[in-house]
């Protein structure tokens, strides 16, 4: 499964660099695709190269979450790209800036990144210092790029679902960490989730 699922992103990182070599497109359309091909191939050797975890959410429905949580969203390239330069100027800044929170915030996540929800560690360094769930904010920031170059009511639709599920497991990794490690108790109750003042 996990050479499957990285194999998943390499394929949409190939599928970019076709459309990329064939320079047919607008400058603005080509920067987007070549910053999203990138965050492809970076989420695809995470995902083949992970460690194995020491415990494991209990249940189906977390481990649903994770797959459409990590796989739903990049469909949505699927739908098509537009030819419109703001929103690929503005998809290309949004991937980029997800891109390097994601490079930033795995650097202190180290061995404890996973997918489906389980316990490695309590992270405290780096963006861990002041939010619990910094991997799932730069996800959503990347996410929001991609929805920006395919820009319809059907892939907004499929950003604030998604916004949904990555909620979910949010609390599944949450409830995971708590049993697990004593000390999380301590750590969670002086940080916000996501985004600090708001949640």
């Amino acid at each position: 499964m996990q050479l499957l699922g990285g194999m998943w992103f390499m394929l949409l990182a190939l599928g970019l660099a076709i459309k990329i070599g064939s320079l047919s497109e607008p400058w603005p359309q080509l920067l987007s695709s070549l910053c999203l091909a990138s965050f492809y191939m970076l989420l695809g050797l995470l995902v083949m190269t992970r460690p194995p975890a020491k415990a494991h959410a209990d249940g189906l429905l977390p481990r649903i979450a994770a797959f459409v949580g990590t796989y739903m969203p990049w469909t949505i390239g699927f739908f098509g790209d537009t030819d419109q330069a703001l929103p690929n100027i503005a998809s290309t800044v949004c991937v980029f800036i997800g891109m390097t929170m994601m490079l930033v915030t795995i650097r202190h996540l180290g061995k404890s990144f996973s997918l489906v929800p389980q316990a490695r560690s309590v992270v405290q360094t780096g963006p861990y210092r002041w939010i619990k769930h910094p991997l799932y904010l730069a996800e959503e920031i990347a996410v929001l790029g991609v929805v920006l170059k395919s820009l319809s009511s059907v892939t907004l639709a499929l950003f604030v679902l998604h916004i949904g599920v990555q909620v979910c497991r949010i609390y599944y990794e949450e409830d995971l960490l708590r049993r697990n490690f004593p000390e999380y108790a301590s750590y969670e109750e002086s940080r916000w989730r996501v985004i600090p003042y708001v949640w």
